[in-house]
């Protein structure tokens, strides 16, 4: 799997019919060996993974549950925004909030980025709930997350590059080249995907989990088993794999795609052949495998540590501060007796409106003023007229309750 260094997007993978002798064809599955690491290099990247999964832990007891829900949520649209991103397809948060309340633009490039974009909220969604008991490592779950995304999509949404409709969770059936690489004789398939099934499909340890779905990432891009759409769902067989650890409150699809060039060079770096005696044992790279490796962990990484900051009580609660300061300097309708009902129902959950009139100190005519602008701001959100009221997250609050969560929203008017 090769990809250009100049300006990785979709539009430069270029899937060609082939059938020719130029370049090599991979036909067995022993020529994508090694699939995984060595005990050495295992116990190298230990120390990194033990932290991962702690701090992931730790994140999934960090605010409220109907926060986290809120957040889930917000993830999944941040994963549509950054996967989409990487193959050179997405349309801007705001866009993708007006489809998810259907509205769509009048532009047809437009609509049909967001159409895009819904459909892989909608098939994460349903994957996540596809997951169960079993590992999400599977060929059959990789075809599933295929069929999940372009099933939801009109047949003309979902065209690739040279004119040919994708047939939803259908392995390809011709060769192909992308870029300079050559993956796998249509022929030879079957036999790649059970050999991923024999080395990635059993269920492991949340430590193993996290390398095993590094190592996957790249070897089933590298076979590259659909006509298009491989790196769309291979992003979402690894976030899937890792939802059980993460709680879907953090994926490495944003640190992907806001290392687009990085991410690109690891995974073509992995693609290369064995360099030597030293170099493993396998046809390709044990080396390259381990620097990819190392680069999708620091990736998990920084991830979890980003999401664990931006929960964090002390830092929510002044960011919560700033942003009703702020607000309140340009609507004097929204009052600074929000700041404290609003931090208690993010750390402690819902409360009733009795409750959060009482816990802002003011008069009952002030507090119901009070909100009833929140609730209209969505900073604040109820399920009924008079039920109880929870935290809210909408786009134009972003910049300043989880900065840089989308760099593009940043410059929203908070």
């Amino acid at each position: 799997m090769d990809f250009s260094e100049k300006s990785p997007t979709i539009k430069q993978l270029r899937i060609t019919k082939t059938g020719k002798e130029s370049g090599k064809m991979y036909h067995s599955p022993h020529q994508f060996e090694p699939m995984s690491l060595s005990d050495r290099q295992l116990e190298e990247v230990q120390p990194l993974v033990e932290q991962i999964v702690r701090s992931s832990i730790k994140l999934t007891a960090a605010a409220h549950e109907t926060t986290r829900a809120g957040l889930r949520e917000l993830v999944r649209q941040m994963n549509s925004y950054y996967s989409n991103r990487i193959e050179g397809q997405s349309t801007h948060p705001h866009n993708i909030e007006r489809a998810l309340h259907n509205d769509f633009s009048r532009q047809p490039d437009e609509a049909r980025l967001q159409r895009i974009a819904i459909a892989h909220i909608d098939a994460e969604i349903a994957l996540e709930l596809h997951i169960g008991n079993e590992s999400a490592l599977t060929t059959d779950f990789l075809i599933e997350a295929h069929r999940a995304l372009y099933e939801r999509l009109d047949p003309e949404d979902r065209i690739s590059d040279d004119g040919e409709v994708i047939v939803p969770g259908q392995i390809r059936t011709r060769d192909v080249e992308v870029g300079r690489h050559i993956p796998p004789t249509a022929a030879s398939l079957p036999a790649f995907l059970e050999r991923l099934d024999q080395v990635y499909g059993p269920t492991r340890s949340w430590e193993r989990t996290l390398i095993t779905t590094a190592c996957a990432h790249h070897r089933v891009a590298w076979v590259h088993p659909f006509l298009d759409g491989n790196g769309r769902a291979t992003r979402l067989q690894s976030h899937c794999a890792l939802w059980k650890l993460s709680e879907g409150l953090w994926s490495p699809n944003r640190g992907l795609a806001r290392s687009t060039t990085a991410y690109y060079a690891a995974l073509q770096n992995a693609d290369s052949a064995r360099r030597g005696d030293l170099d493993g044992r396998g046809n390709l790279s044990a080396a390259g495998l381990f620097e990819w490796v190392k680069y999708f962990l620091g990736i998990c990484q920084d991830q979890v540590a980003y999401m664990s900051s931006m929960l964090a009580l002390e830092g929510i609660k002044q960011r919560i501060e700033a942003l009703i300061i702020f607000r309140s300097t340009q609507d004097k309708s929204i009052r600074r007796e929000a700041i404290l009902p609003l931090v208690h129902i993010f750390g402690l959950g819902p409360i009733t409106r009795g409750e959060f009139a009482q816990m802002t100190g003011l008069g009952e005519r002030s507090a119901r003023s009070l909100l009833s602008k929140l609730l209209a701001d969505r900073l604040l959100v109820s399920d009924t007229p008079y039920g109880p009221v929870r935290f809210g997250m909408p786009l134009n609050s972003l910049g300043m309750i989880f900065p840089n969560l989308y760099p593009e929203v940043d410059q929203l008017l908070a």
